[in-house]
């Protein structure tokens, strides 16, 4: 047992006070961790990729705006010549060699539909940005939990390994009154016992705390080499817990997954109008200028080079297709009719989700509450316990429950501060209000 006893204090001393540790240790408050994350996060990264996308897709449709123009040539060669006949006699036109060459320019000018793909291409991007800001929300919420879940699990490390030091204490007390005759084998053997289950327990707490961490890293986006230490415990956030908001009036409407539905409903709304727009006329210019020269041989320098140009403005007015236009619209009428049964079922289900975490965190509450005033009646229970045994008023048996009701009461208190935590962290997502400053 003394070997255990000092593998035991060398593992703490290690993981709580080594200056190699502390040294290549990053610590890290809450506020620390979410910018982290925000700024490494691959996700994060590939929402802010989406939006550059959408920006570039949406400038390559303002493109179609501004004249279009193209340089081309063109080599022809008379394989067999043309033969026309004219009052009986043939003649042979053309030449051997036709080259040609020079600019045309494009421009729109009244094209209704296009300019409605111009709006929708914009609210792509906008629609790209809530995105991001949604995985935003996403991230912080998960980063938040992986926070308490570390500060949990270093706080049920420090609770078993108070309650491990406590047996040890409890065995060399009653090895010590054993000794002198003044306890029995069988309380030798029970604080033996005591301290020994107690010692796996607390092995398996301080693996949970490199778990979690892991958990944490992956997250940040840091190398999982990299030790980290979460700044702080649970009880910093029990005056959180004792503010409890009021979620009467909470409403979803700054929900990211509705603020996306809105947009894909107003992205829907420009896209039956730019269908219903191709049933308008539209008016387009073109000029060119170009250059031909025609020869029997290739002599280029012996070329003559004569230029042309024209100028062309086209209206196209539709008539038939087909009923493709008329289908298109259709088509995008069910997509509307689809989108807003889905954002009513979304709101739907987002307010049940409102209620079963505020009634969560109303319960998690009242645990709190309950935790809080067991916890004061379990330490002195333990104390008189631990006095009256002391003395020998009071048996081993009555310490260690005592010494068990002051385990139970502590962790029950850290599990009601991280759940309530974590509740409202994930509630604060839901309504869309969890951001930071960066």
């Amino acid at each position: 047992m003394k070997i255990a006893k000092m593998l035991v204090a060398a593992v703490a001393t290690l993981f709580v006070t080594s200056p190699v540790w502390a040294q290549d240790t990053l610590h890290l408050t809450l506020d620390d961790a979410l910018k982290v994350a925000l700024s490494e996060n691959n996700s994060v990264k590939v929402a802010d990729m989406e939006i550059r996308k959408a920006e570039y897709a949406r400038k390559g449709t303002y493109a179609s705006l501004f004249p279009q123009v193209d340089f081309s040539g063109t080599y022809q060669r008379a394989i067999k010549k043309q033969v026309m006949v004219m009052q009986g006699q043939e003649f042979t036109i053309g030449v051997d060699n036709t080259w040609s060459a020079g600019f045309s320019a494009a421009l729109p000018i009244v094209n209704v539909p296009l300019w409605k793909a111009i709006e929708i291409t914009g609210m792509d991007v906008e629609l790209a940005v809530e995105k991001a800001k949604g995985s935003r929300q996403d991230l912080i919420d998960q980063v938040q939990q992986a926070f308490y879940g570390v500060l949990l699990a270093k706080d049920l490390y420090a609770v078993y390994k108070e309650n491990y030091d406590n047996a040890a204490n409890s065995y060399n007390d009653v090895k010590g009154k054993y000794d002198t005759g003044l306890a029995s084998k069988f309380e030798l053997l029970s604080s033996e016992v005591a301290m020994q289950n107690a010692e796996p327990v607390m092995y398996d707490a301080q693996n949970n705390v490199v778990l979690s961490s892991w958990k944490l890293k992956a997250l940040l986006g840091i190398d999982l080499a990299q030790e980290i230490s979460c700044t702080g415990s649970l009880a910093d956030y029990e005056k959180t817990v004792g503010e409890v908001a009021s979620y009467d009036n909470a409403s979803v409407e700054n929900n990211s997954a509705i603020r996306q539905l809105e947009i894909q409903e107003r992205m829907l709304d420009k896209n039956y109008e730019m269908q219903l727009a191709k049933y308008y006329p539209t008016l387009s210019g073109q000029l060119s200028y170009n250059w031909i020269a025609m020869a029997e041989n290739f002599k280029f320098s012996e070329y003559k080079w004569n230029p042309y140009s024209t100028g062309v403005v086209a209206l196209q007015i539709p008539i038939f297709a087909g009923g493709q236009k008329r289908n298109e619209l259709r088509k995008t009428k069910v997509q509307q009719e689809q989108l807003a049964l889905q954002k009513e079922d979304a709101i739907r289900q987002l307010e049940i989700s409102v209620k079963q975490v505020v009634n969560s965190l109303e319960t998690s509450l009242k645990q709190y509450n309950a935790a809080q005033k067991t916890i004061e009646a379990a330490q002195s229970g333990y104390e008189i316990a631990k006095s009256r045994y002391d003395v020998g008023s009071g048996t081993l048996l009555e310490l260690q429950d005592a010494q068990l009701g002051l385990l139970q009461a502590r962790l029950n208190l850290n599990q009601s501060v991280f759940t309530y935590m974590t509740l409202k962290s994930t509630l604060d997502k839901i309504l869309g209000v969890n951001q930071i400053n960066q």
